[in-house]
């Protein structure tokens, strides 16, 4: 993507639809003011709409009102889509600028148009006229549109309307520089080691990453940094245990050491201001307000999930920690003292001793390249897809690959845009967006533009991007969110694909990890990188007896994270005391270790504060209920099913936000989730 100014004759992309093939988006002519163009244009060409739809002499229906509202922003579409996804995935202190500036903006143009008092009347009417009488996804839409402009404060006085677009606009720019803090504090820091006692332990791979980041600043030796491709291999296997605590509290301090990238004051005000917004809407707290439009409905609901779990797992969890407490002292000596910069270095040495594999031994089976194209089968074997590369078509950075994706009666469905490598200029973690969605209009089927982001150990000069089994989960599960935006088959754009309830949009990411370790599967991925051998039956077997290991600990960590979501949003008074102090309180019934004073996950936590899962991250868990539940019906089937992934296809990722979530479900299953098999899948209740 160019950096330069408009050259005379230049045409911003953004201000018509593309015309390039598959009018995918044309990354390599967007300039800079290409966005604050666009941008102007954009909030111009929608507040004209608004106005002369809101101002509209005809009498309001259905059509020229609930219809109409899903049109009127092309531009702002365009060019947000693209913005908003580059700042995540290849920023620099431009994009930074222009999003800091035009996010508060945008957010109140929004406010704007759900607290239009003659908007909302043209749909409250229709509402109230309609909203028996329709069905399918046009009675949604009504609902959805309605409840919308509700939840917006349509239905607040002047004053409190004021209120509600200054607290919005703040909120909108407070969480865009927590997520920038995040992203600088992680590359702030980096380990520079010269001694092979530094690094003693770690595997081949993470060694040959190490003196590649070395070599790229022109330094000897190895440099172990906080990126998850980095950080992980370094806890898990390097015997210093100094360097293992001073990477601890390096990543998990992020935000929390004072200084120009300091989250602990915006952790306050971004809470503050969101009770502040609850309360104007007549809600004690935040969660109560944003839990309204999900499955759970209330705080109650998450509580009683997160306690369900909690009492079922911990014991199991507090097992787990004293075997692993009586191995590591078994090898350090009696009075050693257990801390969590030795939990990842012991755990993985326990299942190296008793599943007689490590997850090392693993990697040179999931050589990248081929994982795609085992993935791709997987789809194939579903859902009747197939992904063509195409390298001519225009994209933001080199490392991205495009593909053409076709169904089974070789009819489009969509480009799927992937990017797998760490770099300074993405932050951290795995995610899934579009650069367009699917809707229909006109007998014209738009199809979407979706991407899924990873941070992969990237390749070597001597070794291909091998990834651990984690890492295939992690494609899997982001490979899942691009399915549902590929398939959907919807006619409006506000219901495709992922814009469904937050605690029904992992279903399908996190049904997808569970075919990682199904045999026909592993025969197509896993082959050693050198010698073509498919991973050894015996590996296998160890893998599979190994997924249930450690899987209550796993369970409380996310628990963990849910409870402190939930005690930040469930606040009823504005908070201003200690951030650290009170993260502490919140995980207090699941804690495993004593406190390590500095370490503090609030000041870090992108999905709360910065992404879109605040008093949502309980998502994640409710999700797993619903995800065991459905591939065990894949299961009693054989796995990889045909028959079952057309139901799924039919019955939810091609849906969208058509229909309730709870019914979707049900249309899938025939009945009602429960938790037995996730109990049983992670071991803790046996399987009847």
């Amino acid at each position: 993507m160019t950096t330069a100014n408009m050259a005379e004759g230049h045409k911003n992309v953004f201000l018509q639809d593309y015309t390039t093939p598959f009018q995918s988006v044309p990354f390599e002519e967007i300039t800079l003011t290409d966005y604050t163009e666009a941008l102007d244009k954009g909030i111009e060409q929608q507040r004209l709409y608004i106005e002369t739809l809101a101002n509209s002499p005809e009498a309001p229906t259905f059509a020229n009102t609930i219809e109409a509202l899903e049109e009127g922003s092309d531009i702002l579409d365009r060019v947000t889509s693209v913005l908003f996804n580059l700042t995540e995935a290849h920023t620099n202190d431009e994009l930074d600028q222009i999003a800091n500036k035009y996010s508060p903006i945008l957010t109140e143009e929004s406010n704007k148009i759900f607290q239009n008092q003659a908007l909302f009347e043209r749909v409250k009417t229709v509402y109230m006229a309609q909203k028996d009488q329709l069905s399918g996804d046009k009675a949604k839409l009504l609902e959805d549109t309605y409840q919308a402009f509700v939840l917006s404060g349509a239905l607040l006085d002047a004053d409190k309307k004021a209120k509600r677009l200054e607290l919005s606009s703040k909120l909108s720019e407070q969480t865009l520089t927590f997520g920038r803090n995040v992203l600088k504090e992680t590359n702030a820091f980096y380990m520079h080691l010269t001694q092979e006692s530094d690094v003693a332990g770690l595997p081949q791979t993470a060694l040959q990453v190490a003196r590649q980041k070395a070599m790229d600043k022109g330094l000897e030796g190895w440099i172990i940094d906080l990126t998850m491709p980095s950080y992980q291999p370094f806890m898990q296997y390097a015997q210093n245990r100094e360097l293992r605590q001073k990477l601890y509290m390096a990543y998990n301090t992020k935000g929390n050491k004072g200084g120009e990238n300091d989250n602990t004051q915006l952790v306050k005000d971004i809470v503050n201001n969101r009770l502040a917004l609850a309360q104007l809407m007549d809600k004690t707290d935040f969660g109560s307000y944003k839990l309204q439009r999900t499955m759970a409905q209330n705080n109650q609901a998450v509580y009683k999930l997160l306690d369900q779990l909690l009492e079922r797992y911990y014991p199991v969890a507090l097992q787990e920690k004293a075997t692993i407490t009586a191995y590591a002292q078994s090898i350090a000596g009696s009075d050693f003292e257990l801390k969590p910069w030795d939990w990842a270095f012991y755990t993985e040495k326990y299942k190296e001793a008793t599943y007689h594999f490590s997850s090392e031994e693993l990697r040179p089976y999931f050589e990248l390249n081929r994982v795609i194209d085992g993935v791709y089968w997987l789809a194939g074997q579903l859902y009747g897809l197939q992904f063509v590369e195409n390298d001519t078509l225009q994209k933001y950075h080199p490392d991205v690959k495009v593909y053409e994706v076709y169904d089974a009666e070789k009819r489009y469905m969509g480009l799927l845009y992937t990017d797998f490598f760490p770099r300074e200029s993405k932050r951290g973690g795995a995610w899934m967006t579009e650069f367009r969605g699917q809707w229909k209009k006109n007998g014209v089927d738009t199809r979407p533009l979706i991407s899924i982001v990873m941070n992969f150990t990237p390749s070597t000069p001597t070794t291909p991007s091998l990834l651990t089994f984690d890492e295939v989960q992690t494609l899997l599960h982001e490979f899942g969110h691009a399915l549902h935006g590929l398939l959907s088959d919807v006619t409006y754009s506000s219901q495709s694909g992922t814009n469904v309830y937050r605690d029904f949009v992992e279903l399908p990411s996190q049904l997808m990890e569970n075919f990682a370790d199904e045999t026909h599967f592993l025969q197509k991925v896993a082959l050693h990188y050198q010698t073509g051998q498919v991973i050894p039956d015996s590996l296998v077997q160890k893998l599979k007896q190994s997924r249930t290991y450690l899987a209550a600990y796993a369970c409380i960590r996310q628990l963990s994270f849910g409870y402190l979501d939930m005690a930040w949003h469930t606040l009823t008074e504005p908070y201003n005391g200690d951030v650290e102090q009170f993260e502490r309180k919140a995980c207090q019934k699941t804690a495993f270790f004593e406190p390590t004073a500095g370490a503090c996950m609030s000041t870090q936590f992108n999905h709360l504060f910065s992404g879109g899962y605040a008093a949502g991250y309980y998502g994640y868990k409710w999700a797993e209920v619903l995800d065991a539940d459905a591939f065990a019906i894949f299961r009693a089937h054989g796995g990889i099913s045909a028959e079952i992934g057309k139901r799924f296809k039919e019955c939810i990722l091609s849906k969208g936000g058509t229909e309730h979530p709870a019914r979707l479900y049900a249309n899938f299953k025939g009945s009602e989730p429960t938790i037995d098999a996730l109990l049983q899948r992670d071991g803790i209740a046996v399987e009847k």
